[in-house]
């Protein structure tokens, strides 16, 4: 039996992130033990960040616990996510979750989508925790 190979490290939350995801998972009705982050295609950029209450984790998913957070990651989103910063800002108009993804390559003017590559082999060298 050989030594437990590391786990990678698909993203993190800063403290502002945490403390909005605790406060929401606090109100979630049902009740959920996970925030899931994914992507999908959307928008004129050609991506679109998801996100939605997890009542139970899925096999395959990479669950991320960071400051007291639980998220779950889609396993189809894992390439596009790696390295990404889930940060939450309010500024005088508006409030909202911010992906610094350094996969993203551009984004459209709105800010709804965003086109991304995914993370090369690299990139998963650094990531190994």
């Amino acid at each position: 039996m050989g030594a437990p190979r590391p786990k990678l490290t698909v993203m993190s939350l800063t403290d502002t992130a945490a403390a909005r995801v605790k406060h929401l998972m606090a109100k979630a009705n049902p009740p959920a033990v996970a925030l899931r982050i994914g992507v999908k295609k959307g928008g004129c950029a050609g991506m679109e960040y998801t996100m939605d209450y997890a009542d139970t984790l899925k096999p395959g998913e990479d669950v991320v616990e960071d400051k007291g957070v639980t998220i779950a990651i889609d396993p189809s989103a894992v390439l596009f996510l790696l390295g990404t910063t889930m940060d939450f800002k309010t500024d005088k108009m508006s409030s909202g979750f911010v992906f610094n993804n350094p996969n993203e390559t551009s984004a459209c003017g709105c800010g709804e989508s965003v086109a991304i590559t995914p993370a090369r082999p690299e990139a998963l060298a650094g990531a190994l925790s």
